[in-house]
């Protein structure tokens, strides 16, 4: 069976469509200091835990652009990617 652009886009390896799985270890990391950011919004800790967060979440970006599952995956990295970096020169 010939595999469709549908079928990359939204299937893994293992043939099950994949638009979401479970936070791994970079993603939980930028959830917990997002959270706490909100929390400490002044001082160093702030400042640590917004480089934190944006260090995790390129991270994951990173990850998912070059190892997501499907190229949906592969995709919502890179534009989390773009997203961050945009964000940041602006």
């Amino acid at each position: 069976m010939d595999s469709t652009l549908v079928d990359k886009t939204f299937r893994d390896s293992d043939g099950k469509i994949v638009l979401a799985q479970m936070p791994n270890l970079p993603l939980i990391v930028w959830i917990v200091t997002s959270i706490l950011a909100l929390i400490f919004t002044s001082g160093k800790i702030n400042t640590v835990l917004d480089v934190l967060a944006n260090g995790s979440l390129f991270t994951w970006a990173w990850l998912e652009l070059f190892q997501g599952v499907n190229y949906f995956r592969r995709a919502l990295g890179l534009a989390v990617f773009i997203g961050l970096i945009a964000s940041k020169v602006m």
